[in-house]
């Protein structure tokens, strides 16, 4: 398919100071749209200049949901050229998604090609300040103007692009975590492997219950026994415990997260003993009671690693580590944004050029 480009002729101007670029709220001249009809299947591939777009009130992703996206970065490197990591990955996620919420597969090398088109065409936006980056959006909405319950004909991908500051500005420090004891995120059969709108809207309610108890982030549990560690809000969750690095296993209510990939891949190459299990609640207390728990920390595109100083479950508050950034944890942050920024060899293959 053909990617037809139509360039801005009103430019914007690019922000000046990158110390104040925040996170998804300034966006590039340009951006990919693809349509899909029953039918027809992908069509029209097409770059335009970033504008708004044109839905009914009808629209079925405004009444039922069915929609996905993903998330991931461009890097600048020290001599000026731009990556991307591991954007393969995202793509291949995003038809798992796709596959749950019935929306018609894409077909992933094509629209790695379209991003790396897109990327080049705005690669002046790509922040040149330590720690910044260029987020990348695609995501899928269903478009019929029908105001009922079924898989939609019509589609539309699209892909946007907006310069972001450095997730830790003032370094990487711990974050406080708060344990949902009332609400759940997801169940297995669910949606909580796929990358779908709806996971994040039922996550607000614990994150404003988090924030009122002073509380940054919340830590999830299963859905059924209320028991078992699932993960974060944003992020999937690693617990280092007498030296073992445990994350909870993928069992079909937790995302399968790019980041957590890459550190499990890292940590079993650097001789780490890494299990993915269940784990409980209960067990991380009991380890930090016995002077086991050694680490917590989330893993995800944004943050890349989140280390965890507090963990407040009920009346009981965990100090991790001295409220400090541990030692596994600093390494995956170390190596992770070394290969993404280009500052470290990529012996893992992971980094696409643009």
């Amino acid at each position: 398919m053909e990617i037809k480009i139509e360039l801005t002729k009103n430019p914007k101007e690019k922000p000046q100071d990158e110390t104040k670029l925040g996170f998804g709220h300034i966006f590039t001249d340009h951006m990919f749209v693809m349509n899909y009809d029953t039918g027809m299947g992908w069509h029209d591939a097409r770059i335009v200049p970033y504008g708004e777009i044109s839905l009914s009130p009808a629209a079925m992703c405004l009444h039922y949901g069915q929609e996905i996206f993903e998330g991931l970065k461009a890097y600048r490197t020290a001599d000026g050229s731009v990556q991307l990591f591991r954007p393969d990955e995202n793509f291949k996620r995003m038809n798992v998604s796709n596959e749950r919420m019935v929306i018609p597969a894409i077909d992933e090398e094509f629209v790695l090609e379209a991003l790396k088109k897109l990327v080049k065409l705005e690669e002046d936006w790509v922040p040149h300040t330590e720690g910044a980056s260029l987020y990348i959006r695609p995501f899928i909405i269903s478009t019929d103007p029908y105001v009922g319950v079924k898989p939609a004909d019509h589609y539309l991908f699209m892909i946007i692009l907006s310069p972001s500051g450095a997730y830790y500005s003032t370094g990487l420090n711990p974050v406080k975590i708060y344990v949902e004891q009332k609400y759940v995120r997801a169940v297995r059969g669910g949606t909580g492997f796929a990358k779908t709108a709806a996971n994040y809207a039922i996550s607000l309610k614990g994150q404003d219950e988090a924030h009122k108890q002073d509380y940054e982030q919340v830590l999830w549990l299963d859905g059924v026994e209320q028991k078992y560690i699932e993960e974060v809000g944003s992020m999937n969750i690693f617990f280092v415990i007498d030296g073992e690095v445990i994350t909870p296993k993928l069992t079909g209510s937790v995302l399968p997260g790019i980041t957590r990939k890459s550190a499990i891949e890292i940590c079993k190459n650097k001789g780490y003993k890494v299990s993915e299990r269940r784990i409980s609640i209960e067990e991380v207390a009991k380890a930090y009671d016995d002077g086991k728990l050694d680490e917590v920390f989330g893993t995800g595109t944004a943050a890349v690693i989140s280390p965890v100083g507090h963990l407040k479950w009920g009346d009981k508050v965990m100090t991790i580590n001295d409220n400090k950034i541990g030692e596994i944890s600093q390494m995956l942050y170390d190596t992770l944004t070394g290969i993404q920024w280009g500052k470290l060899p990529d012996d893992y293959n992971w980094i696409v050029k643009i």
